[in-house]
């Protein structure tokens, strides 16, 4: 009988171990699927092997062990991948950990296991990171409610959050979109949902979800957020115990001067922002760039940052890409005004023309937690009811790379702080 791959290779669970080398590279010029390139990445750490993320070199590229079954996924998937000698990977770790390059070679050590927040139904492609989790073939699982309130969260490495409001008013799409079929059945879906769990006001069950997911984060869990679940969650926070609902949202009014009783110590990133009081207008708060924007699309992009990857890996990890300059992206929330992010938050990528923050990312208590607005990194300006994005089409997005950083962040080995 044919053993596990895991058990044939026991002996090679360092990758110091062999005799050659995959390089499969991340460059411009040399990767043909940046994004599966991922999939195998992850896919090797969940056999038990060992990998090493070049930061910074070719684009961030993977050093893997030189296994059969590896090459043959790589090519089943359509990755470039290059076979080095031993001495070609030594040669080149070296390299990489010259005081003169600002280069690094960080350990992956174990495939994180994922969930992403999304209610039962919910279609792949109306979320980007679902969709670019099936398009590299990593493995995850959906939660929603439920199971977050029942701390089941502590099963996972890492969480997922979309395009979802946790201050419970269903989107603030009810200007435009209050008499459709789907708008009527999502608030009836979220109403049902909510009483089941014990609350009398959907607003009540989302902040007790935004809870259980910040003690998961202080807890050190990390989170991904996209589009409005970003400033929809640190909205709901900031209000706890406010009522910032109109009736045609919880039955009832608002509390009118909520506005100043907004708790700004206890969000994960945004502060000194207003809320958008209408509930016709199609808008959170002032965290959102959308209707502030005043860029062209066609010379709408954001620069990622340059980190020191040996002083400050974890960001460097996360802005690993084959290119500093990203095409940009809308969404309900677009892109982050910059005065309202707080001091202690990293921006790693900014449109410093307009004044906005794309991409930003930041530690509370043990874990830590990054912030990418827009909805889909290839489809600029989605609306409800568009086709979803085929990734067979962009398979070396720099924008979905981004994404895919932050998958296999929790899988680097911790490194003992240096002071």
């Amino acid at each position: 009988m044919k053993k596990p791959l895991v058990i044939i290779l026991f002996v090679f669970l360092s990758i110091n171990t062999f005799a050659s080398y995959l390089l499969i590279p991340m460059d411009a010029e040399s990767q043909k699927n940046h994004l599966k390139a991922y999939g195998v990445t992850y896919w090797t750490l969940s056999k038990q092997l060992k990998v090493k993320w070049l930061l910074n070199y070719r684009g961030g590229s993977f050093l893997l062990p030189d296994v059969a079954e590896i090459q043959q996924e790589c090519q089943i998937r359509g990755v470039s991948f290059e076979v080095i000698s031993n001495n070609e990977a030594e040669s080149i770790l070296e390299y990489v950990s010259s005081p003169s390059q600002n280069m690094e070679a960080v350990v992956l050590e174990k495939a994180p296991k994922i969930a992403v927040y999304t209610p039962k139904g919910k279609l792949p492609w109306d979320d980007a990171v679902t969709m670019v989790l099936q398009y590299a073939e990593i493995p995850y699982e959906t939660v929603y409610d439920e199971e977050v309130l029942n701390d089941g969260l502590l099963l996972f490495d890492w969480l997922h959050l979309h395009h979802e409001d946790f201050t419970g008013q269903y989107g603030k799409f009810y200007g435009t979109y209050r008499a459709t079929s789907w708008y009527i059945q999502e608030k009836k879906d979220a109403e049902a949902l909510a009483t089941k769990l014990g609350y009398s006001k959907v607003s009540q069950d989302k902040l007790d979800v935004a809870l259980k997911i910040r003690d998961y984060v202080v807890g050190g869990g990390f989170m991904f957020a996209m589009c409005s679940a970003t400033d929809s969650f640190d909205i709901a926070l900031s209000a706890e115990g406010v009522d910032i609902c109109e009736p045609m949202f919880d039955g009832d009014g608002s509390d009118p001067s909520y506005q100043n009783k907004i708790d700004y110590n206890k969000t994960f990133a945004f502060t000194d922002f207003t809320l958008e009081r209408s509930p016709t207008v199609y808008e959170f708060s002032s965290i959102d760039m959308t209707r502030k924007r005043v860029v062209p699309r066609t010379t709408d992009y954001f620069t990622l940052m340059e980190f020191s990857a040996k002083w400050d890996p974890i960001p460097t990890m996360l802005c690993q890409n084959h290119t500093a300059l990203v095409k940009g992206f809308m969404g309900q929330t677009t892109a982050f005004t910059r005065d309202e992010i707080k001091s202690n938050v990293l921006v790693m990528g900014e449109n410093k023309s307009n004044g906005e923050a794309k991409y930003i990312h930041g530690i509370k208590g043990k874990g830590f937690f990054t912030f990418y607005g827009g909805h889909d990194p290839e489809d600029y300006q989605h609306r409800v009811g568009d086709a979803k994005t085929e990734l067979d089409l962009h398979p070396t997005s720099p924008g979905y790379r981004l994404i895919l950083n932050n998958v296999l962040f929790p899988a680097a080995r911790k490194k003992k702080q240096k002071t």
